[in-house]
């Protein structure tokens, strides 16, 4: 089994990991009040920004400090960012 630090020793199973995502969406901030009502939450931030939302096969959804690009590096995958648009840089 592997398993992924998503930040401040904290551990993840990356078999149960159905994706990492930003936090800043509306439909994301819903998921996250929606687990936190359910007991589903799992904030792993420490007190700092939220910078990535996990989510599990379990349905629970855990809140990470790390951008979601560490977090996918630490998989030992490769991460492709999308091309900078005009005037997105």
């Amino acid at each position: 089994m592997k398993l992924i630090n998503i930040g401040f020793g904290n551990i993840v199973a990356a078999n149960r990991l159905v994706a990492i995502v930003s936090p800043e969406s509306a439909p994301i901030k819903r998921i996250i009040q929606e687990a936190r009502e359910n007991g589903t939450l799992v904030d792993a931030t420490y007190g700092r920004r939220t910078r990535s939302v996990v989510i599990t096969d379990s349905g629970h959804i855990i809140l990470s400090a790390l951008q979601p690009e560490t977090v996918a590096g630490r998989m030992g995958g490769s991460v492709t960012l999308p091309a900078a648009e005009d005037g997105d840089e």
